[in-house]
């Protein structure tokens, strides 16, 4: 079970990296630099495809990471609980640059529509 996690988290990650250099796509700097705005306007509602719940697990994974209380400590297996961490930083950022990448292409619909235009 934990190398389908593995390969899952890796390929999100690169699915990400890989797609931002595609012709017309934003870099990962854009990704990175519409996250703030992406979790603004996802905590007020105005973004309603973020939800909290996704939010707060990107928050549990990043807490994750940083904690000194771990699943796996570095102390007692090294490489193994370094590799945990790694796994679980991966998804995360894979999780949140594809998620800004899905933001961003949602602001650049917002900005191209008149308000009180109906989309068809």
């Amino acid at each position: 079970m934990g190398s389908v996690r593995r390969v899952a988290a890796l390929r999100v990650l690169w699915e990400t990296v890989r797609g931002s250099r595609k012709p017309g796509a934003p870099g990962t700097g854009a990704r990175l630099a519409a996250v703030p705005r992406m979790l603004g306007l996802g905590l007020t509602g105005r973004y309603p495809y973020l939800g909290k719940g996704r939010m707060a697990l990107a928050a549990f994974g990043l807490l994750y990471v940083l904690s000194p209380v771990d699943a796996v400590p570095e102390i007692i297996l090294p490489l193994i609980g370094l590799g945990d961490d790694a796994l679980v930083a991966a998804f995360v950022a894979g999780s949140v640059l594809s998620e800004a990448d899905a933001f961003l292409e949602w602001e650049s619909q917002q900005a191209r529509t008149v308000p009180g235009e109906v989309v068809r």
